[in-house]
C-alpha cells in the first residue's frame, strides 16, 4: 500500500502537536509538575527538574516547532515506506 507523504506528513504533524497541547494545558492548569513526577517515578528515576510556569508566547512556539517536527519525519516516514514497497 502506496502512502501519500503528504496526507501522512499531516496526520504526523498534527498528532506531535496535539500531544504536546494536552502536555500545555497540563502546565496551564497546573498538573504539569505532579505528571511529570509521577512519569519519573514509574521509570524509577529521580531528577531535579521544575516546570515553569505557563508562558503563551513559548507554547504557541512549541506548538509549531513540534507540527514542522512531526510534519517533516511523517513526510519522510512515507517516502521510504513508498520506496521500500516500491521493490516488492
Amino acid at each position: 500500500m502506496k502512502l501519500n507523504a503528504g496526507k501522512t506528513a499531516l496526520v504526523v504533524g498534527s498528532f506531535v502537536s496535539f500531544m504536546h497541547f494536552v502536555w500545555l494545558a497540563m502546565v496551564w492548569s497546573g498538573l504539569g509538575q505532579a505528571y511529570l513526577d509521577w512519569i519519573l517515578g514509574l521509570h524509577q528515576v529521580s531528577l531535579s527538574i521544575r516546570v515553569l510556569p505557563f508562558n503563551l508566547t513559548n507554547a504557541v512556539i512549541l506548538l509549531v516547532v513540534t507540527f514542522v517536527a512531526g510534519y517533516l519525519m511523517g513526510w519522510v516516514f512515507a517516502c521510504i515506506w513508498n520506496r521500500l514497497i516500491k521493490g516488492k
